[in-house]
């Protein structure tokens, strides 16, 4: 049977401001992860999951993620008569990536808000569902997030959002859901998010992380919003406020994500990401493990500190 979804945005026209200078020339979504930018592990997430329509939305300053994940001719030619074949293989695989998932690109236009690029992309989806999924996130898993959210999706064919089990204490960085039922294998009918609660006030134990199932009504609240935007030139549009509209009225869904969830999207979280795909590769990981133990013992010091004194 064809896939219930094949379409897919990924919002890419942020400035990542919380990770400047690091990002000063360098768009976020091409910061390595391991040996990957981290947009490419979202790509693979969406192609491993069927999706065969990818719509990558931008802004100025962004061709760096066009050029990793267009086809290099020469560079390949070169790589083979070098006899560098696993280099020109590796690079011929990234862009069958592109093939396989039919990207495209988008300049993001419209009012400032994480809503705005995906009503930009759904011009061309018509009445079909699709998935966003954030450009810093990624998702470890044994089944991909998106295929999870798309079975969601089979059982329920209404709006579904990716839902992790967090810490009370940390209820003030996300969106949490207020829930309604609980329907088993991790699947939740929920009535709402709250953004950013105090941990007294927190409607749930469970964080909306980065991936949805965004329908077409969703859409139209977001039509709404923009609509209500240009009559007063006011706030910003945002995906969760087209979700909250929606659910007023009608059913939306939260699924609890298996695996394991890396955000990039800020220093701290970002060294985490790379500590942990770097530990989990053969090649790196015992390096990383034995200069670890070096650190730990004084041996070697920091780079950028050998001459410090006190």
């Amino acid at each position: 049977m064809p896939p219930t979804i094949r379409r897919a945005v990924i919002p890419a026209a942020g400035l990542g401001s919380r990770l400047l200078p690091l990002t000063k020339a360098i768009p976020k979504e091409m910061l390595p992860v391991g040996d990957k930018p981290v947009i490419e592990h979202t790509v693979r997430e969406l192609v491993a999951s069927g999706i065969t329509d990818i719509t990558i939305v931008v802004s100025g300053g962004k061709s760096l993620i066009q050029d990793h994940f267009r086809p290099n001719p020469a560079l390949v030619e070169q790589l083979r008569a070098d006899g560098k074949t696993a280099y020109a293989d590796a690079v011929e695989e990234v862009a069958e990536l592109s093939r396989q998932g039919h990207i495209t690109y988008l300049d993001q236009h419209g009012p400032y808000g994480n809503g705005t690029p995906v009503l930009n992309a759904a011009r061309n989806f018509g009445d079909e569902p699709m998935l966003v999924l954030w450009p810093d996130d990624v998702f470890v898993a044994e089944a991909p997030r998106a295929q999870q959210l798309i079975r969601a999706y089979e059982a329920t064919h209404c709006p579904v959002l990716a839902l992790l089990p967090m810490d009370p204490g940390d209820s003030q960085r996300y969106g949490v859901p207020v829930v309604k039922e609980d329907l088993d294998d991790g699947l939740l009918r929920i009535t709402g998010l709250v953004e950013k609660p105090k941990p007294a006030d927190a409607p749930s134990a469970y964080a909306a992380i980065g991936g949805y199932v965004i329908t077409p009504g969703i859409i139209d609240e977001l039509r709404e919003q923009t609509r209500r935007w240009h009559e007063h030139r006011d706030g910003e549009i945002y995906l969760t406020d087209a979700i909250n509209a929606y659910a007023a009225g009608r059913a939306v869904y939260g699924q609890i994500i298996s695996g394991r969830w890396y955000d990039t999207g800020n220093p701290a979280d970002y060294l985490v990401a790379q500590m942990a795909f770097a530990l989990a590769h053969p090649a790196y990981g015992p390096v990383l493990r034995r200069l670890a133990r070096e650190l730990g013992d004084g041996e070697h010091p920091a780079p950028g500190t050998e001459n410090t004194t006190t």
